[in-house]
């Protein structure tokens, strides 16, 4: 099968297309490489990519359509698009609302009018966020909830992006499905999370900030658990001879909401260092707990977290220290 995968050097992108490649299908794979945080790492993650020779690489900016018009050619024999290009980040998205704009929404249209210039494309995925379920209450947080007050610019381009996917869906009847994903973390990660930013700072002695005096919870989610499900997903559509789905959204979430200190607790003990802890309030645009409902990922595609804080922080570590040389 033909996949076309934005965000590939980014680090979800990362994982879900080096399981694809190695399943012995093409890729397709686009990433702007931008310096929201280290380059080296994005190149790092991309070198491993090209090891594969049915990986084709191109460096574009999903939101300009001049640019996406280039691939129209190469994507005419694409089976599954998956969308995982987009400015992450809660707190910045307050510094640099722009970017969010712009990739964001502007990026999710761009995706979108050029999967609809594919003609046998069979389905498109992209990536959503826990963010969207922004300030409620209710918990675990499920898909029949309502998202009416996201609590970051960037959780109001999450819903505003699962909108736009929606009325692509209805207007050109193109199946898609929204992923909303849970505090993902694991080996190849963003150096703007939680489980990077402590082990690197409790490694170097420095003092690390714990917002919310500690009492914060995740529904913290490793990443093979986030592949795995999606690759489920996609098998399950395959075997169907035409999409039942115009639009659906998922959770996909460890199904456990843990404490933030507990899992710094965890990362202490693999490191075997005591960490110097900061404690700050609640920061703008942070929710106190998050906790995913995976009851309709569980019953159409047997999703099925079974990475735990305890197996997954260690293997982070190791990779981290290796990469790192730390």
């Amino acid at each position: 099968m033909n996949f076309f995968i934005t965000g590939v050097a980014g680090f979800i992108g990362f994982h879900l297309s080096r399981k694809i490649l190695s399943m012995g299908h093409r890729v397709i794979g686009v990433d702007n490489v931008n310096d929201y945080y280290d380059v080296r790492l994005k190149k790092a993650r991309l070198k491993r990519l090209k090891d594969f020779s049915h990986f084709d690489f191109h460096k574009i900016d999903i939101a300009k359509q001049r640019e996406m018009k280039k691939l129209e050619r190469i994507l005419a024999k694409t089976d599954y698009a998956i969308h995982l290009a987009a400015q992450a980040g809660v707190r910045y998205s307050f510094e640099n609302p722009d970017a969010y704009i712009h990739s964001n929404i502007t990026g999710q249209i761009s995706f979108l009018e050029t999967c609809n210039k594919i003609p046998q494309l069979r389905h498109v995925i992209y990536a959503s966020s826990s963010s969207v379920y922004g300030s409620n209450v209710k918990q675990p947080f499920s898909v029949k909830d309502k998202v009416e007050n996201p609590k970051s610019l960037y959780g109001a381009t999450k819903i505003i992006g699962e909108i736009i996917a929606s009325n692509y869906s209805e207007r050109y009847k193109m199946p898609t499905t929204g992923f909303r994903f849970f505090t993902v973390y694991g080996p190849w990660g963003r150096p703007d999370m939680a489980a990077y930013i402590f082990t690197k700072k409790i490694i170097e002695g420095k003092t690390i900030e714990v917002f919310n005096h500690g009492k914060m919870k995740r529904d913290f989610t490793f990443i093979d658990d986030i592949v795995d499900g999606i690759i489920q997903y996609i098998q399950k559509i395959s075997s169907e001879k035409r999409s039942k789905i115009d639009h659906k959204v998922y959770n996909l979430g460890n199904n456990k909401s843990e404490k933030l200190n507990d899992f710094i607790l965890v990362i202490e003990n693999t490191l075997d260092i005591r960490a110097k802890k900061k404690f700050l309030p609640l920061q703008p645009g942070d929710v106190e707990k998050t906790f995913a409902d995976v009851r309709e990922s569980s019953r159409d595609f047997n999703f099925s977290p079974k990475t735990t804080i305890k197996e997954g922080i260690p293997k982070f570590i190791h990779w981290y220290r290796d990469y790192h040389k730390a």
